[in-house]
């Protein structure tokens, strides 16, 4: 088994209503006409409230390399993702020279050395510890991330990881590119990082509230390449973002929890906290409709949505935090933690309220 010492959120200092930043954005994308129309709607349905960019909104206008943007991805993600680690570690009580793996994520920008090798340094863990960067699961980053630290824990019951997820998404827009999903994704995306100290079965750090990882479940869905990620542009990515998501959700995913739980004995009525991607309002709708939940269920997931707007792979772990600050699970209480990415993938892990230790 492992345990979740410590989440740790980390946004960006330059926050802005949504109102001004699709009156920043939008021009950028679409001339006069029906589409920055349709766009200026669209922004106003997301359900987002706030977002936090990588840079001060009046820099995007110079923003036209893929260089460039990938270039603040590195400097600006790195910053973010030193401020989530040291925090997270800090509240888990764990040193940084006990950390022995760390599992870094990210889909919206890329780096060789990546972003974890400038934290070996900047943070002070040890030279010898172990790093897995990963790039591409995309909004999954985080669930996946935290399943994979677990199956390495139940091998090193006495070892100490922490999972590092940094999302810019702000700078992946694409000028003057009208496609619905480009539209939708301006308005949808944010951007910010978070860190988790996850500790083997035998590790005994942590004075807050903590969740046990009890199992974790993959699903691709076959034949759904087409529905979300990237298309690799000269001028950087470009947002695959297909209508059908909350419709192959509804199809699928009360079977992905049913396969889940099944080896735990449990049913859905035996799930008591609800940890879900907050991938936009027709995503969370679609959750909630495919697993009979109630509007109680995913309201943090809104909240996060309306506050942040989607984090990509970070989006449930801010997700995560918040349930844990709000004292769920409950000790003995189950719940389940949910994210999608491209494939299209569903990563779903099984959660324990714990005392703390």
């Amino acid at each position: 088994m492992s345990r979740v010492l410590a989440v740790a959120p980390a946004l960006p200092p330059h926050v802005y209503p949504q109102q001004q930043i699709s009156e920043a954005i939008v021009p950028l994308l679409a001339p006069e006409g029906g589409r920055r129309r349709l766009a200026h709607r669209v922004h106003a349905a997301s359900g987002v409230d706030t977002r936090h960019l990588a840079l001060p909104i009046d820099e995007y206008a110079d923003l036209t390399s893929f260089g460039d943007a990938n270039a603040h991805f590195v400097r600006v993600g790195t910053d973010l993702a030193e401020q989530a680690g040291r925090e997270a570690l800090a509240a888990a009580g764990v040193r940084p020279d006990e950390v022995d793996l760390v599992f870094f994520t990210s889909v919206t920008g890329l780096g060789a050395p990546s972003i974890d090798a400038a934290l070996v340094h900047r943070l002070g863990l040890r030279p010898d510890v172990r790093r897995v960067p990963s790039f591409g699961l995309g909004c999954a980053g985080g669930a996946a991330g935290l399943a994979h630290l677990h199956e390495y824990l139940a091998g090193h019951p006495r070892q100490v990881a922490l999972l590092v997820s940094v999302e810019l998404c702000s700078l992946t827009f694409q000028r003057d590119d009208t496609s619905t999903a480009n539209l939708v994704s301006s308005g949808l995306f944010g951007d910010g990082a978070t860190a988790v100290v996850v500790g083997g079965d035998a590790v005994r750090h942590g004075t807050g509230p903590t969740a046990q990882v009890m199992g974790s479940r993959s699903h691709l869905y076959p034949g759904t390449a087409g529905a979300l990620g990237w298309d690799v542009r000269d001028t950087g990515f470009g947002i695959v973002l297909s209508p059908e998501l909350p419709e192959l959700l509804r199809a699928h995913l009360a079977g992905d929890v049913k396969d889940l739980l099944a080896p735990h004995d449990l049913t859905a009525d035996d799930v008591g906290t609800w940890v879900v991607h907050a991938g936009g309002p027709k995503v969370v709708d679609a959750v909630r409709d495919a697993l009979a939940l109630s509007e109680s269920d995913v309201a943090r997931s809104r909240a996060t949505l309306a506050a942040e707007g989607n984090l990509s792979s970070s989006s449930v772990l801010h997700v995560l935090a918040a349930t844990l600050d709000d004292g769920a699970p409950r000790p003995g209480e189950w719940a389940v933690l949910m994210a999608f990415g491209p494939g299209v993938a569903a990563e779903l892990v099984l959660l324990s309220g714990q005392e703390p230790a």
